[in-house]
């Protein structure tokens, strides 16, 4: 008797549990730290002291008018990124996951030749493994003032992960139109402009799809900038992780600004 009397309410207190946590609270916004001990080889400047939460800060070591590109290699992958010459620091994730990652440093010499200009070599064991797709980075880049992040705020205020996955879905396709223009004058290399093209209304589909990631990420949902091909066309797109379940949502082809189609093809993500 005394077992079934104890039974009962350990089952009413699982179920409440189990109520609570699906109406859990959304988690609160991740941000790079500042810039501390960094290390530093030739004209290469890496602070690599957050590779637990998935994300590493680099810069050139002094201002240069030269052309620069990084280099982030792990196994038989290879990721490359413009880098600005104004020795200001920018943030780039560990999306491969845990291993050992090889970071290097090209500076232009002529036309499209470039010399080794410093390489550092980073070992990663990520705490979360979905940690990288938590925080700004160079391919999406916000702050706590932007205005696409206050606005998420907003819709996702007293919501679970999926309404406010929903509302943010919702207030891309109500709100924002494609840039037909930009998008045929647009050069290779162009970064997305969450705010620009936030305060704007209109974007392209990497800047539609990196505004969408920032929102979903202040809102503690991790969410990946997909680069790829939709069937033959280039482009960019989101996945984002809900009660630990990879979710895609394409807001280009939600606006009907893409042939749509079922076959995508990734290339990289961020």
């Amino acid at each position: 008797m005394k077992t079934a009397r104890f039974t009962i309410p350990l089952i009413l207190l699982i179920s409440v549990l189990c109520l609570c946590l699906s109406h859990a609270v959304l988690s609160e916004a991740k941000y790079p730290a500042a810039p501390k001990s960094p290390k530093t080889n030739g004209k290469l400047r890496v602070d690599a002291n957050h590779t637990k939460e998935g994300y590493f800060l680099a810069s050139v070591s002094k201002k240069t008018s030269k052309k620069m590109k990084m280099r982030v290699v792990k196994g038989d992958v290879s990721l490359t990124y413009d880098l600005n010459g104004a020795a200001e620091y920018e943030v780039f994730p560990f999306q491969l996951g845990d291993g050992k990652y090889a970071i290097s440093l090209y500076e232009n010499i002529s036309g499209k030749k470039y010399s080794a200009a410093g390489k550092i070599t980073v070992n990663v064991k990520l705490s979360d493994p979905n940690g990288p797709f938590l925080y700004p980075n160079q391919y999406v880049n916000y702050t706590a003032e932007s205005k696409a992040i206050l606005q998420a705020d907003k819709l996702g205020e007293g919501k679970t992960e999926k309404e406010a996955f929903d509302a943010v879905c919702s207030y891309m396709k109500t709100t924002f139109v494609y840039d037909y223009v930009k998008a045929a004058t647009v050069k290779a290399g162009v970064l997305p402009d969450i705010d620009g093209c936030y305060s704007k209304g209109m974007g392209v589909c990497q800047d539609l799809s990196a505004i969408m990631i920032a929102m979903l990420r202040s809102q503690g949902i991790p969410s990946k900038l997909m680069i790829g091909y939709a069937g033959k066309q280039y482009h960019a797109w989101t996945v984002s992780i809900i009660n630990d379940k990879e979710v895609f949502y394409d807001p280009t082809a939600a606006l009907n600004a893409i042939n749509k189609t079922k076959t995508y093809s990734v290339e990289r993500f961020y």
